[in-house]
């Protein structure tokens, strides 16, 4: 079946899913909980083909651990489910509302935004997390992962159409469809230029996917960031907490967007954090520093520790600055104070999540009003940029653009308004 084909059954099928109630999507949401669950079995199996595969092409660890599903992953995707599921329907919610001089009632409503598409690479749960928020939103969704997660995928949808199917009329099982990826990406093109069919695309992965669809894009496009994510350790932080903050943010899962890539440090406490900064990650990461910071570690780490490759540390170049590691590496820079920090970051971030570690309250308010990203924290790990974290359950990704959506995506990122306008023969 061409794109057009799947699009127009989604599209017809997305009309019919937005006649429906609350309650007849919850339901149909919990009958795909409880599919899930049911083939779970078969769901890992298919993700243990995808893994064996990936490791025998040489794919590395870090996405590895972000291609892998297991029970406790299983669990935390039903899990996610359950929060959507308890959330309000946003669908018919009004946004506003007033009556004209003229007589005239004015209703703002909130709607789908129609068929939406979404390409995104590795992580299976997506294909959960994206249906799911797709279908609470009166959306249909097509579905394009990447060839690594095809068998994941496929597994997953045919327990998400199971469950629907079980909904019986509460489910409308047309409202997704998985496009299975092409070598040549010519399924990709057929996407972006499907104006008229396809009302939204978002784009999840790294910077290549999301450069490739931003550009030749023909239809709208939510713009979900690579993560260029950095921490900035200042003068009157706590050094220790700094360390394990810094340790959280690269090493919890170095292959997620939200890991930091660079760690930015005051140079009046470059000299006492550094070595608690080598202590904190112990050898698990790769440091690419700075001349600065360079000639502060090899003072401050003694040679012993140097041949245990206990700390492990070399020059950077400067393309590693600004970079996308995805991976136990981590660039490390000295700075002259904030305003350098909130300039560099500025620069060379993707605008997706930064931190500062201060005690200084006035610095924590620059940076957070100064700082030009979805997400900015004060004191705490970039980690927390996340649909699940904040409360949504699940997320279509975190969105780095200004319009419509920015952040982590839950259900109202899918929606938009319209205005609902009843009169009584009025004429201009």
């Amino acid at each position: 079946m061409t794109i057009p084909e799947i699009c127009k059954k989604l599209h017809t099928a997305q009309a019919d899913l937005a006649l429906h109630t609350a309650a007849q999507k919850n339901h149909a949401l919990s009958c795909v909980a409880e599919a899930i669950d049911k083939n779970r079995d078969a769901i890992i199996a298919a993700n243990k083909a995808d893994l064996d595969a990936a490791r025998a092409k040489g794919m590395s660890e870090a996405l590895l651990e972000r291609l892998m599903l297991d029970a406790k992953r299983i669990d935390g995707i039903i899990s996610s489910m359950g929060v959507v599921i308890a959330q309000s329907d946003p669908i018919g919610e009004v946004t506003g509302g007033w009556d004209t001089p003229t007589g005239l009632s004015i209703k703002q409503v909130r709607v789908p935004l129609g068929v939406v598409a979404i390409i995104y690479e590795s992580r299976p749960n997506v294909t959960v997390d994206a249906f799911c928020l797709a279908y609470k939103s009166g959306n249909a969704i097509l579905l394009r992962g990447s060839s690594s997660a095809l068998n994941s995928n496929r597994a997953l949808i045919a327990a998400i159409q199971q469950g629907l199917q079980n909904a019986g009329a509460d489910g409308v099982a047309g409202a997704v469809a998985l496009c299975e990826p092409q070598a040549d990406h010519s399924d990709v093109d057929q996407i972006l230029t499907a104006v008229g069919l396809i009302d939204c695309v978002l784009p999840r992965g790294g910077a290549k996917l999301i450069q490739n669809v931003v550009q030749n894009a023909k239809i709208p496009v939510i713009e979900t960031g690579a993560g260029v994510c950095h921490l900035f350790v200042d003068e009157s932080a706590d050094l220790e907490k700094a360390a394990r903050i810094a340790e959280n943010a690269k090493i919890q899962r170095p292959g997620a967007c939200n890991a930091i890539e660079c760690i930015l440090v005051h140079e009046k406490i470059a000299a006492d954090y550094l070595p608690l900064l080598a202590k904190q990650l112990a050898g698990r990461v790769e440091l690419r520093c700075d001349k600065a910071s360079f000639d502060l570690f090899n003072k401050a780490v003694s040679a012993q520790q140097i041949a245990q490759k206990d700390c492990r540390f070399v020059p950077a170049q400067e393309s590693d600055f600004g970079f996308e590691f995805l991976d136990l590496v981590c660039a490390v820079k000295i700075m002259s104070g904030i305003e350098e920090a909130i300039s560099y970051i500025n620069t060379h971030s993707t605008k997706h999540s930064e931190s500062i570690c201060t005690n200084d309250r006035a610095h924590a308010r620059m940076f957070q009003a100064q700082i030009d990203s979805a997400c900015v924290y004060v004191n705490a790990s970039t980690r927390f940029t996340d649909g699940g974290e904040f409360g949504f359950g699940a997320e279509l990704g975190i969105s780095t653009q200004k319009l419509h959506a920015r952040g982590p995506m839950g259900i109202k990122a899918l929606t938009t308004t319209k205005f609902l306008i009843d009169g009584d023969g009025q004429v201009r």
